[in-house]
């Protein structure tokens, strides 16, 4: 299956954190969209691996993603090596995105900027024909995406872009409640976390209010890029 978009996240609710409602956006347009959680987030303070599974299936659904998959890297310790790189890459092949998303590049868990390089390394190697990989016997195409974007997760990074997303943040909530076992719930008696908070639930809408604002719409998502973001025609910005 080639897909528009594939996003990567370190962890499962990485993807929908930080670009749920850009990928609910570009589902509703038609675009072909897919996640890849590169760990089960089993080091998590609340709740387990095996919930996480359940949780990003249920996200998953809510998105109308086409495809999600878990490379089961080992949470807080994968490294950005070639054994990692190959296993992304043949997923980059196997699903031929035009643009992929990742991990913020730089940001309070180790893991996302981790993940961003790792991401970022393999999108350019995926497209060197001396490097051979294989699923399922078969021998896989180079194929290198257009473009590569990162989200922002917990630090407030300067976007390089921003998508007007007005009309999806409810999608995008509603994904990241999928994940129970990790946001706010005042009925739980699971520790508490900096991201189980009453006030980092709300920071999901009142940011995305916030980049909405300085462009004259009501919600909005930041993106970074690795290259210069180009327009076709000075009317394509908003």
């Amino acid at each position: 299956m080639k897909l528009d978009i594939l996003v990567f996240g370190a962890h499962p609710d990485d993807a929908e954190l930080g670009a749920g409602a850009t990928i609910a956006k570009e589902i509703a347009n038609g675009k072909k969209v897919g996640v890849v959680d590169l760990t089960r987030g089993e080091l998590g303070t609340r709740g387990t691996a095996e919930i996480r599974d359940v949780e990003a299936a249920s996200a998953a659904k809510i998105l109308g993603l086409s495809v999600r998959e878990n490379l089961k890297f080992a949470d807080g310790f994968f490294v950005n090596d070639k054994e990692h790189q190959i296993e992304v890459i043949k997923l980059i092949r196997k699903y031929r995105p035009e643009i992929v998303l990742c991990n913020a590049i730089d940001d309070r868990h180790i893991d996302h900027g981790k993940g961003s390089n790792l991401v970022s390394d393999a999108c350019f190697l995926s497209g060197l024909m001396k490097i051979e990989t294989e699923i399922d016997g078969n021998l896989q195409e180079k194929w290198r995406p257009k473009t590569v974007y990162h989200y922002i997760q917990w630090k407030n990074i300067e976007p390089d872009f921003v998508v007007d997303v007005s009309g999806y943040i409810d999608v995008k909530v509603k994904a990241i409640k999928a994940y129970g076992s990790q946001f706010f719930d005042s009925n739980s008696d699971e520790p508490k976390t900096p991201i189980s908070s009453q006030n980092f639930l709300d920071s999901v809408t009142y940011r995305a209010r916030d980049l909405g604002r300085l462009i004259n719409v009501e919600y909005a998502e930041g993106f970074t890029a690795e290259r210069y973001v180009a327009v076709a025609n000075l009317d394509d910005l908003i």
